[in-house]
């Protein structure tokens, strides 16, 4: 019986905390000199540090509430266009169906400081979205202001290299998401002259990189990615340097999740490297596949996206007879490196199926649909790639070549964008 006046308290509580921070940001949109503007949005940002996790909720909650555009000006406005289709009733229109939140955010921003509280905003509204729905018109909003701000245009690229500062190397050791940063030797390794790291940083949050990409300057595509993690391996001299295989990109910024980054960075490393080395004419990846044992996992062979390969699936799921309770608990302690031929072809052959059919629909591979969309080609899969626990767990230990032919990358995004995965002959071979 205590529950609801203890919930009706901690409402309370919540409303109280957020009570000043709410009527600064009512003293920010109503702001008219741009001085006066910078100082309601600096005493914002300071008191919404301070708020508690579900007074933050609450914030969000209030954003869609009470910062929404209004339904009736925006019926009006859009009647109005219908009526009279002139530039000002379109602009009227687009006036009206602006929310205010937007306009609140874009104040907040002209604070010192303000673009990394916005960005820190998202991250954690994008923690809470899965629990609370409703605020998805509020991430929308958050998602179309960093988008601009976060513009390629606005970003400048930089080569991280062993002499570059402290506090910047913590931070790629620290944001490495692909392949483990094993100390200060293991990057020293990493920043030699055959390797090569690039990030991207904005005007507003100095010496934070938003991205980062390491690339292999090597004389072949290479087939694992152990040679190119060795510490001990000795650097190659640039004669050698015939591929430059893109083999880790890491986003360091959550609060910018899905604002378009890493296919812009990829490309300027390109471009850039042909001008350093007119030797380097191959430009691919060494990639991971983390959504394959789980794709074969929940697959359903009837799909109809799956038709016409239906038979070759299930023949291929027969002889590793994946449906065993005794396959799916040996799982853990298979070694790819030991497997028969029949098995290691059986598994190349899903995994092509997974990258070539898959790859466009809902159920992809993360990583597939980031450089197919990119415009990569798929170019190879290779065996007993990664033989990191990590790497057996998700892909039994395959990894991928994307290939980055510059001269066509248009030409394939906007094929990745109808449906069809451009591949190499030897990819659909494997089934």
């Amino acid at each position: 019986m205590l529950d609801a006046p203890k919930s009706a308290a901690r409402r309370l509580l919540v409303e109280r905390e957020l009570d000043a921070f709410s009527q600064t940001c009512q003293r920010l949109l109503s702001a008219r000199g741009e001085a006066n503007s910078a100082a309601h949005a600096a005493i914002a940002l300071r008191q919404y540090g301070q708020l508690s996790e579900p007074a933050q909720l609450r914030f969000f909650e209030h954003l869609e509430e009470d910062f929404g555009p209004n339904p009736k000006h925006v019926l009006a406005a859009a009647q109005h266009y219908a009526a009279t289709p002139t530039a000002q009733a379109l602009m009227q229109l687009t006036s009206a169906a602006e929310p205010p939140r937007q306009e609140l955010l874009r104040r907040l921003n002209r604070a010192p400081g303000g673009t990394a509280v916005i960005v820190q905003m998202r991250r954690q509204l994008l923690r809470l979205l899965p629990a609370h729905p409703q605020l998805a018109a509020v991430e929308a909003d958050f998602f179309h202001l960093l988008s601009s701000w976060f513009n390629p245009g606005f970003l400048e690229m930089q080569q991280v290299d062993w002499n570059s500062a402290a506090q910047l190397l913590e931070k790629i050791i620290q944001h490495e998401a692909v392949h483990a940063i094993d100390g200060w030797d293991d990057l020293r390794r990493r920043l030699q002259p055959d390797r090569r790291c690039f990030a991207f940083f904005h005007p507003q949050l100095p010496g934070e990189p938003l991205i980062f990409v390491e690339v292999a300057l090597v004389p072949t595509m290479p087939d694992a990615i152990a040679p190119l993690l060795a510490k001990t391996t000795p650097p190659a001299g640039p004669k050698a340097y015939k591929v430059a295989t893109f083999y880790s990109i890491s986003n360091c910024q959550p609060g910018l999740r899905g604002v378009s980054l890493g296919n812009f960075l990829i490309k300027r490393v390109a471009e850039r490297l042909c001008l350093e080395f007119p030797s380097i004419r191959t430009f691919c990846t060494l990639s991971p596949m983390p959504g394959f044992v789980r794709w074969l996992n929940e697959v359903d062979v009837c799909a109809p996206d799956l038709k016409a390969v239906q038979k070759k699936l299930r023949a291929a799921r027969a002889t590793l007879d994946l449906d065993s309770v005794r396959t799916k608990q040996s799982a853990a302690f298979w070694k790819p490196e030991t497997a028969l031929s029949e098995e290691s072809a059986a598994w190349l052959a899903l995994a092509s199926i997974y990258l070539r059919v898959v790859s466009s629909t809902a159920a992809g591979d993360a990583v597939a649909k980031f450089h197919l969309g990119n415009g990569a080609r798929l170019q190879r899969i290779n065996w007993a790639a990664d033989l990191s626990p990590n790497g057996v767990r998700q892909s039994r230990g395959m990894m991928v070549n994307y290939l980055y032919d510059l001269s066509k990358v248009e030409e394939y995004h906007e094929r990745f964008l109808e449906g069809h995965v451009v591949h190499a002959q030897a990819v659909a071979r494997l089934v």
